[in-house]
């Protein structure tokens, strides 16, 4: 007996059955896949934590954040001011395994294009350089003129010490990579001065902050939304922007390390 083809009301009815199925995986889907890029970005942050341990180690101190001449940053190297950054000749580069490149947090590629980017090579990530990676007053190596950097034995509390951080920077053409987690308030060697820096704490991973502590932890902070955002001389919008500050900002909160 030749068999028959389904008609087109059961081909319909499969068709919805498949929809409805679809639909309701996709949010799983998406959800599953935006918990493995944090968990991605997390690891990063951590091989930088630990990195940046080794250097101390090796050096006494953690790494500079950057030279006096602004050729050399943590992440990269540039012939001149106005150069691309080498992502494979940074301070950290020997510390970072093979590719001696900052691993690329996966939330942040799809934001921002590198070409348009003054800071590419930073992976998305930001630097404690106020208080870890230099001190304030902006201290120079007079030999080295690299960035007098803090020592391990001052860090009161690691647990409670930010080292790096989720991080961009607002321009007038949209977000770009950024180099440095900038605290609440400058600093210029005398305490918080009051005055607000431009925040570059990015709020990205489900609405929260990816902060890498001095200890090795990796945890997702909230951003202190009420905070006031300080002036932006490249013409961005941060409020428009996830982007911030979390915890106490009392003597600078969680960047301070010598703070009661």
């Amino acid at each position: 007996m030749k068999s028959q083809g389904f008609t087109l009301v059961e081909t319909l009815v499969v068709v919805v059955i498949l929809t409805v199925i679809a639909t309701l995986a996709f949010p799983l889907t998406n959800r599953m896949l935006v918990q493995a890029r944090i968990a991605e970005s997390s690891n990063n942050l951590r091989n930088l934590v630990i990195a940046n341990q080794g250097y101390e180690v090796d050096h006494g101190f953690y790494c500079p954040a950057d030279n006096q001449g602004n050729t050399l940053r943590w992440h990269g190297k540039r012939s001149t001011t106005g150069a691309r950054f080498d992502a494979a000749e940074g301070l950290l580069a020997p510390y970072l395994g093979k590719s001696r490149r900052v691993g690329i947090c996966p939330l942040f590629r799809a934001m921002v294009d590198d070409e348009r980017s003054f800071e590419a090579g930073t992976g998305g990530y930001g630097y404690n350089a106020a208080y870890i990676g230099g001190k304030p007053g902006n201290h120079w190596d007079r030999t080295t003129k690299l960035r007098s950097s803090e020592r391990a034995s001052n860090v009161w509390d690691p647990a409670r010490t930010v080292m790096f951080t989720t991080t961009a920077y607002a321009t007038a053409s949209g977000l770009q990579e950024y180099p440095y987690c900038e605290p609440p308030f400058w600093d210029y060697g005398s305490g918080p001065s009051g005055q607000r820096s431009s925040p570059s704490v990015h709020f990205r991973a489900n609405g929260k902050a990816l902060v890498a502590w001095c200890d090795g932890r990796v945890t997702a902070e909230t951003n202190n939304r009420d905070s006031a955002h300080g002036d932006n001389p490249h013409g961005g919008e941060s409020k428009s922007h996830p982007l911030g500050w979390f915890g106490s900002e009392d003597l600078n909160g969680a960047w301070n390390p010598r703070r009661p």
